[in-house]
């Protein structure tokens, strides 16, 4: 961590060699994640509908509770693990507070809106379908934020400059200043 904080993963090679390989892999996962998802539904809420409640015409049970609770059992912690080490790095880039804490809090929310909102649509009411879908493209493309973001820290140097705690909320202080 302490490369991360004083900006020298900007001049460790190696360091950048494992930050940009695991952006990559996670930009794997994140096309993975996306095939999955149209692989069994689409953006509109009667495909997720008949996803989860099931569908005569593609001849699909309703998911079943045992179903939904292991995917959410393996979903729940390798999304956080993922999401720990993501938004870590987060921490570490030259921008604003504000935008740390947004880099922080949406993703993580994102990922329990996604999980949650199946159980939603399965047990309490189709009409939140919409919230899955809404789920689904918020944590993708924070996931993207923070594939992009970090990798962009990497080679844009100065991580060290703005490194305060993360508890400082002063907007009227740019980046870098002292």
């Amino acid at each position: 961590m302490r490369f991360v904080v004083t900006g020298e993963w900007s001049r460790n090679r190696l360091l950048q060699v494992i930050v940009v390989l695991y952006s990559l892999y996670v930009g794997a996962l994140w096309l993975t994640n996306s095939l999955l998802y149209f692989s069994k539904m689409g953006l509109t809420p009667a495909s997720v509908v008949g996803y989860y409640l099931g569908s005569e015409e593609r001849f699909l049970p309703p998911r079943s509770y045992e179903g939904l609770l292991e995917v959410s059992h393996f979903h729940l912690f390798a999304m956080g693990m993922l999401l720990l080490v993501l938004t870590h790095l987060a921490l570490f880039v030259p921008v604003s507070p504000r935008a740390k804490a947004a880099l922080v809090v949406v993703p993580f929310l994102s990922a329990f809106l996604d999980e949650g909102a199946g159980w939603l649509v399965r047990y309490v009411s189709p009409g939140f379908a919409v919230l899955k879908i809404a789920g689904f493209l918020l944590l993708q493309a924070s996931l993207a934020a923070l594939v992009l973001v970090s990798l962009w820290a990497v080679f844009a140097g100065g991580q060290g400059d703005t490194y305060a705690g993360g508890d400082e909320w002063d907007e009227d202080e740019e980046p870098g200043a002292p």
